[in-house]
């Protein structure tokens, strides 16, 4: 552990506000500091982060800070604490333990807040970080919009019911609150692009015309080694860290997003989101290790399962809650005990695919399908592909109270694909999951 850090604080004020998104281009946005995505966070390991949420909105909020290790009184969901009514200011307070690229949404009405702009990134440094050259982080998103630029509610059950089956999922593309984003970058630097997936439902599939880029974190920091690849899944609520580069001056790379079949009624296809030209030359000082860090094993691959968990969903189409874990909906799972190593296994029985995000604490997935990963990494969010089943590790540490894990596609979290469970103290006697979960779904 290191030295207590500092105290970093933060005002957000969550609004309506007028955003371009493009040239004469412009939406009715909610978002934080009138600004979309809200302002980047930054602080670093072990710092203390303060943030005053005041709303200004017609309607309830709070702020998740996913990915973070905080106390469960500040996880900022329904299970935690009551949310921040209209006119409201409420004080966050937590260490962030982890160095990484973070981020944090409303927890409240997500298919409407998070969907008009309600989220921000959240960047936590150290100095055991890869030097590079420059640092960018890009947010992606997707609107789904009508002619006159406003946000689109579908009303009869058939479009109704196909936006609950695939997420929404619209046609105006955002990196950063952009379309048609132009990144300029200079010859031969070489940088970090911090990658977020704040979109309801869209699998972004990065693509830089084939050019090598090199993954060095994911959810919860730094992988173990750099790994040199030329695309990368990236799905809602997961992040992907790359060193790109050396540029050549006066070349111009698409960050594109190519097709990818996650079982959807509408076809996936190859989409530009930005742009990056490459400017004059200048000299380097970046410098990606081969060995980024060490990620202790949690568990070996044959450890015995602690608990199973089943997302599924039921096949008939019908306008109800037919997204499940364990076959309930919004349910509450079996506690967990402080320091008592987690062996669990998550199976997708349904025949589309669900990213799963647990709340509050890194996992490392030790088997998917009977396999063994290719690298080890933390990770809070991962995408489970159809009919498929992993088998994940994680320590509940000393943060007693309610946490939650659902799909990460807003509308399948909405329609039911979400349990809570409580981290008990296993000295004290268990007196039962005391919150009742009330959820406000409009």
């Amino acid at each position: 552990m290191k030295a207590e850090g500092r105290t970093v604080a933060y005002d957000l004020q969550a609004s309506s506000f007028n955003w371009e998104i493009a040239p004469g281009k412009t939406i009715q946005a909610w978002g934080f500091n009138k600004q979309l995505p809200g302002p980047v966070l930054r602080a670093n390991a072990g710092d203390t982060l303060v943030v005053r949420l005041a709303n200004n909105l017609t309607e309830p909020t709070m702020i998740h800070w996913h990915g973070i290790r905080l106390p469960a009184s500040m996880d900022g969901t329904e299970a935690t604490q009551r949310p921040v009514a209209p006119g409201e200011v409420f004080e966050y307070r937590f260490v962030v333990p982890d160095a990484g690229t973070f981020w944090y949404h409303s927890h409240v009405n997500e298919t409407v807040q998070m969907e008009r702009g309600m989220y921000g990134a959240l960047i936590v440094d150290d100095e055991a970080d890869p030097i590079v050259d420059g640092e960018r982080i890009f947010m992606i998103d997707d609107m789904k919009l009508d002619k006159n630029n406003a946000f689109t509610r579908p009303t009869w059950f058939l479009p109704r019911m196909v936006e609950r089956h695939d997420g929404r999922q619209g046609d105006t593309l955002l990196l950063n609150g952009r379309e048609d984003l132009v990144i300029n970058v200079h010859g031969g630097q070489t940088e970090r692009w911090r990658f977020i997936n704040s979109s309801s439902a869209r699998y972004f599939h990065l693509y830089l015309g084939g050019r090598e880029f090199k993954l060095i974190a994911s959810d919860g920091g730094l992988l173990e080694h750099p790994v040199t690849v030329t695309e990368a899944l990236i799905t809602p609520g997961e992040r992907v860290d790359i060193a790109i580069g050396p540029f050549t001056e006066g070349e111009t790379i698409a960050v594109e997003s190519l097709a990818y079949n996650r079982t959807t009624f509408l076809r996936s296809k190859r989409e530009t989101f930005a742009t990056v030209k490459v400017g004059a030359s200048r000299p380097s000082v970046a410098a990606i290790p081969e060995r980024l860090r060490t990620i202790e094993a949690l568990a070996a691959q044959d450890a015995v399962v602690t608990r199973s968990v089943e997302l599924s969903v039921d096949p008939r189409i019908r306008d109800q809650k037919d997204f499940r874990i364990n076959n309930t909906v919004h349910g509450n799972d079996k506690p967990v005990v402080i320091g008592e190593l987690q062996v669990w296994e998550v199976a997708n029985t349904s025949r589309m695919d669900h990213p799963f995000h647990l709340h509050g604490f890194f996992f490392q997935v030790i088997e998917e399908n009977g396999k063994a990963p290719a690298h080890r990494a933390w990770k809070d969010t991962y995408n489970l592909t159809p009919r498929s089943t992993i088998k994940i590790a994680w320590m509940p540490d000393d943060r007693p109270g309610t946490w939650m894990y659902h799909c990460h596609i807003i509308e399948h979290h909405a329609a039911g694909m979400m349990a809570h469970f409580d981290v008990v103290d296993g000295s004290k006697p268990y007196e039962g999951n005391a919150t009742t979960h009330v959820h406000h779904h409009h």
